[in-house]
């Protein structure tokens, strides 16, 4: 048995304050399927199949003295068919067994006495697999001494038509409803109970709710809810296309095939990616890579270029047709991509290279595009519009602070659109893009709310003018847009705050005093009768334009909370200064930000002590869809349902196995 002293890798995260130690995810026996039970796919999606037969050493499972029976198979059958083994059903070899051992802790009781299980295991992998015949298939594990797992898997009927050529998919990362709510109230001005002006989100004639639940845990990441979206495949935690395994390695796991990849596949189309995070964040990531591990930034920067090794090989990747964030650092010479500069690296592939908003305007449509802004997520609205000073801190792809020429979500949206229609039209084809408002949720982590819902007010102006671009270039009725979140966080306003009040008072109890609740509330302030359009009195205009508040910071603010929070002090102003930092790390763990002394009143956090910012919660989020094919996202859904619905929209169920030249 070949050692290999690991821990589970989710368990080696970061402190453990759950109550359940697994030992390997979606795996409740000795036993394990991946893909799992309930599994569902679309006719002809690429994946993998991995077995397992684990025999942990001690513990309340020990089997064997530790040592898993050899004799371990799997066999499949189509609905009402007979159990034949894989390699038969499928056509395939044999694969060879993999032998190795982890360690993995039952319980708390358990890690606090350092008292680890270990467990040895037997595995294979079986890759490049697809069904095609819709309908239910029964699989069957059988291991040791005659133990069995059994799974239950479904492939979705073929559409019936395809309903539409493009897709946009527009991710409000962290987005909850009541975040929405807010963001309204904020944006456009009511009389008497009635908004005069509304959301563009609001006018979505495909309206409904997902459910964001991970594989194995009922509070998400973005990286395993993403991929739900784009693979119609639950994961566990930090998992990119690719179910965990027990090796705790990032690679190597089995992956399954995202619906842009289909769509370059079996249409050749043309697919782009637009973020203001880190461009290797998790949810741009989750679009066309594959690993375990969402901190792998390296690779999955590498895969978005030459796809992933080892795995859909039978079809070459040529690289996503545009690229458009943040994080140059991660394309900078280093260690990791052998001192190569994957800037210079992209433009020897054929692509134009642009670092600021005035280069990406100059774009060639008809030319795939790279194009990196910042080190780092690109700045928030609130900091390129209003707080513009904050610019300052910024730093440039090549070092320097003072990013000020950046683009924003609806610039780079607007510039991917025209890239990726002109290729398509020339190559006869349509095109798919993603586009991420990331920056909601890196605000609502660190409880900066003003920031997040400047987010929220740019993501529903971009899809205004995304409306208005398309019907110019004639895509419009072609054109399938989805607007979604990937999880949400425990927020909503309950109120408002006089500041000039609560920051004359002396103690935290009377500040508190400040806040109003029911009739005491009041009428936003944000969007004031100075504000209204003189030409239309229906709209209520301020300087950054219609959708966005006349001020960030009256007197009378939003009053909010949240529903997991480390320390803090909370005024219900704007963090005109920086970022908001909650809290900072001491001898004892996170605590009370010390800068914040003058800052309004404690608020004691209900995280646990190693937990600096809030955490994602349990909501279901929205979903709006307009469009050929809006009308299959109504109702509540299940993260997955996503996929297999703009699947559906496109008609990427395929019977046999099909692949399209794709030209660059």
């Amino acid at each position: 048995m070949v050692a290999s002293s690991l821990l589970l890798a989710a368990l080696l995260a970061s402190p453990a304050f759950a109550q359940t130690f697994r030992r390997t995810a979606a795996c409740p026996s000795l036993g394990c399927v991946l893909p799992p039970d309930q599994t569902d796919f679309i006719a002809g999606q690429t994946f993998d199949i991995r077995i397992e037969a684990q025999a942990p050493v001690n513990g309340s499972e020990a089997y064997n003295n530790g040592t898993p029976d050899e004799e371990f198979h799997l066999k499949i059958a189509g609905e009402g068919g007979q159990l034949v083994d894989v390699t038969e059903f499928f056509g395939l070899t044999e694969p060879e067994v993999e032998r190795y051992n982890f360690t993995y802790y039952e319980d708390l009781f358990a890690e606090d006495a350092h008292a680890p299980t270990p467990v040895n295991v037997l595995a294979k992998s079986y890759r490049n697999l697809q069904l095609h015949n819709p309908g239910t298939y029964e699989v069957e594990l059988t291991y040791n001494g005659g133990q069995t797992t059994k799974a239950t898997w479904v492939v979705e009927p073929l559409a019936d038509c395809k309903k539409a050529k493009n897709v946009i998919f527009f991710v409000g990362d962290g987005m909850a409803g009541s975040m929405l709510s807010a963001a309204r109230l904020l944006g456009h001005k009511t009389i008497n109970g009635k908004y005069q002006t509304k959301l563009k989100l609001d006018e979505a004639p495909g309206y409904g709710v997902q459910m964001t639940h991970s594989l194995d845990s009922f509070i998400t990441d973005s990286a395993n809810s993403a991929s739900a979206l784009f693979s119609g495949k639950k994961m566990t935690v930090n998992g990119l296309n690719a179910y965990t395994d027990s090796t705790g390695k990032a690679f190597g796991d089995p992956k399954v095939e995202t619906i842009f990849e289909m769509f370059r596949r079996i249409e050749g189309g043309q697919v782009g990616i637009v973020s203001k995070a880190y461009i290797a964040d998790a949810t741009p990531a989750a679009v066309v890579t594959h690993t375990s591990q969402r901190s792998q930034y390296t690779s999955i920067i590498e895969q978005y270029l030459t796809g992933v090794s080892g795995n859909f090989s039978w079809y070459p990747w040529e690289g996503v047709d545009l690229l458009f964030g943040g994080g140059a650092e991660n394309f900078l010479p280093g260690p990791g991509n052998n001192n190569v500069s994957q800037f210079d690296r992209w433009a020897g592939e054929g692509y134009q290279v642009g670092y600021t908003k005035t280069e990406l305007e100059a774009f060639d449509n008809a030319q795939r595009a790279l194009a990196i802004f910042t080190r780092g997520n690109i700045s928030t609205w609130l900091d390129q519009n209003v707080y513009t000073d904050l610019l300052d801190l910024a730093i440039t792809p090549q070092g320097e602070r003072g990013a000020h020429d950046q683009p924003g979500l609806k610039d780079m949206t607007l510039k991917a659109i025209d890239i990726l229609h002109t290729r398509a039209k020339e190559r006869d084809t349509g095109f798919m893009l993603m586009s991420e408002a990331a920056l909601i949720d890196k605000e609502m982590h660190v409880l900066d709310i003003d920031r997040a819902l400047g987010e929220v007010l740019e993501l529903d102006d971009t899809v205004r003018a995304v409306f208005d671009h398309l019907e110019e270039i004639g895509e419009l009725e072609d054109t399938l847009i989805v607007v979604t979140a990937d999880h949400g966080h425990g927020f909503d306003v309950f109120g408002s705050a006089d500041t000039k009040y609560l920051q004359a008072q002396n103690s935290d109890r009377a500040k508190r005093n400040a806040v109003g609740i029911y009739q005491n509330s009041g009428l936003s302030a944000y969007q004031v009768p100075e504000g209204v359009n003189p030409t239309n009195h229906s709209i209520f205009t301020g300087p950054q334009g219609e959708g966005f508040p006349v001020t960030w910071d009256p007197r009378y603010t939003i009053a909010h909370g949240w529903a997991a929070i480390p320390d803090h002090r909370e005024d219900y102003s704007v963090n005109t200064d920086h970022e908001r930092v909650p809290a900072v790390k001491n001898t004892t763990g996170y605590f009370f930000n010390p800068e914040d002394n003058q800052r309004g009143f404690a608020m004691t956090g209900n995280l646990g002590v190693a937990e600096g910012q809030g955490v994602h919660s349990l909501v279901d989020v929205p979903v709006f869809a307009f469009g050929p094919g809006h009308e299959l996202f109504r109702g509540v859904m299940n993260s997955p349902d996503l996929a297999f619905k703009v699947a559906q929209a496109l008609n990427l169920g395929r019977n046999s196995n099909v692949t399209a030249p794709y030209k660059k």
